[in-house]
C-alpha cells in the first residue's frame, strides 16, 4: 500500500530520472556505454542494462506489442541481446534503432509500465514493509532499486544504527544516506565513486526538511514542478512526417521525426551517424556519401525524391 499521492509518486520518480538521465522527465531513447559500468548498454528513461538482463525484458515486452511501430526491427535484434555478446556495447545500428524507438508512443508506455512494475513498486512494497512512508524516504529507496545494492546498504544501515522501527524513520533514512554515500566513495568500480552526487542531494532535501517532496523542488540544479512534470520528454519526435520536407543545413537546425528517419536509414546503410534527430554536419555527410553511393550530386541536401527511395 502506498501512502504517497499521484504528485509524490512522480517527483520521487523524476527525481531518479535526473539522477539516471539529468532529465526531469527521463530520456527514452537515451542510450549509453560508459567505461568500467558492469551494466554495460543502458537504454531508456531510467537507463536499464544489458548486463542485469533487464534490457532485453524490456525490449521484448515492446516488440511483442502489436502496435510497436519498431517491433519487428527490435525483434530481429533480440537474439543477439539475448546473448548479450560485448559488440553489442558498440554496435552503432542498434544504438540507433533503440533511439529512434523513443519517437514511438509504444516504447514510453512499455518503459513508463515496465519501470513501475520491476523498480517503483518493489521499492514502495519494501518502504512500506519496512515503515518508511514519506515521500522522500521512498524515493530514497525507490533510488537504491534502481541504482542497486539495495539489501546491502540496508543490512549495513540497520547494523550501524538499528531497524527503522528503532531509529525511527528520518534518522534511519538519513543514517543509510550516509552509509551508501561512504560505501559508493570507496567502491573498487570507479564509475560509482563518481555517484555520490546521488546521497549529495538526498542529503539537501533533508536538510531543507523537504521530506514530503513538495513542489516546486531544484536537484542538481533541475526544478521538479508541475510545469516540468507536464512536459515533454526530451528527444522524442511525432513530426514532421517523413519525406514532408526538403533536409538541409540551415540556422537554426533542423530538427524532427523526419530527420531521425532519415538517419536511421543511413545507419542501417552503414553510416557512422547518431540518429538524434537533429540535421547537421554529419547527417549532411552522410547524405553525400549516399548521394555519390545512387550516382547522385552529392549536395548533401535531402531533396523529397532522395528521401523517398531512401526509405523505401
Amino acid at each position: 500500500m502506498s501512502f504517497l499521492t499521484p504528485s509524490q509518486i512522480r517527483t520521487a520518480q523524476a527525481i531518479v530520472n535526473l539522477f539516471e538521465t539529468g532529465h526531469v522527465l527521463g530520456d527514452y531513447g537515451q542510450v549509453t556505454v560508459l567505461e568500467g559500468d558492469p551494466g554495460r548498454l543502458t537504454y531508456g528513461r531510467s537507463q536499464t542494462t544489458l548486463g542485469s538482463g533487464k534490457l532485453v525484458d524490456l525490449l521484448r515486452q515492446y516488440a511483442g506489442n502489436p502496435g510497436a511501430q519498431f517491433g519487428a526491427s527490435i525483434g530481429d535484434w533480440l537474439p543477439a541481446l539475448a546473448a548479450a555478446g560485448a559488440a553489442l556495447d558498440t554496435d552503432l545500428r542498434l544504438h540507433n534503432l533503440l533511439r529512434a524507438c523513443a519517437d514511438d508512443p509504444v516504447m514510453r508506455e512499455t518503459q513508463d509500465r515496465f519501470f513501475d512494475e520491476h523498480f517503483w513498486q518493489p521499492a514502495a512494497r519494501a518502504a512500506g514493509k519496512l515503515g518508511i512512508v514519506s515521500a522522500l524516504g521512498t524515493a530514497v529507496v525507490y533510488d537504491s532499486f534502481v541504482h542497486g545494492s539495495w539489501a546491502r546498504i540496508r543490512a549495513a544501515t540497520d547494523a550501524q544504527a538499528g531497524t527503522v522501527a528503532q531509529a525511527g524513520e528520518q534518522a534511519w533514512i538519513e543514517a543509510y544516506v550516509r552509509v551508501r554515500r561512504q560505501w559508493l566513495a570507496t567502491h573498487s568500480i570507479a564509475i560509482l565513486r563518481g555517484t555520490v552526487y546521488r546521497m549529495d542531494a538526498f542529503r539537501r532535501l533533508m536538510d531543507l526538511g523537504q521530506w514530503g517532496l513538495p513542489l516546486p523542488l531544484v536537484v542538481r540544479g533541475a526544478e521538479i514542478s508541475m510545469t516540468t512534470l507536464n512536459g515533454t520528454p526530451p528527444g522524442c519526435y511525432d513530426g514532421p512526417a517523413p519525406g514532408s520536407r526538403v533536409l538541409s543545413v540551415q540556422a537554426p537546425l533542423q530538427r524532427g521525426l523526419d530527420v531521425r528517419r532519415v538517419q536511421l536509414a543511413l545507419s542501417d546503410l552503414g553510416a557512422d551517424i547518431k540518429a538524434d534527430g537533429v540535421f547537421g554536419g554529419a547527417s549532411t555527410r552522410c547524405v553525400k556519401d549516399a548521394q555519390r553511393a545512387r550516382g547522385l550530386p552529392a549536395t548533401g541536401v535531402a531533396d523529397i525524391a532522395f528521401i523517398g527511395a531512401l526509405l523505401g
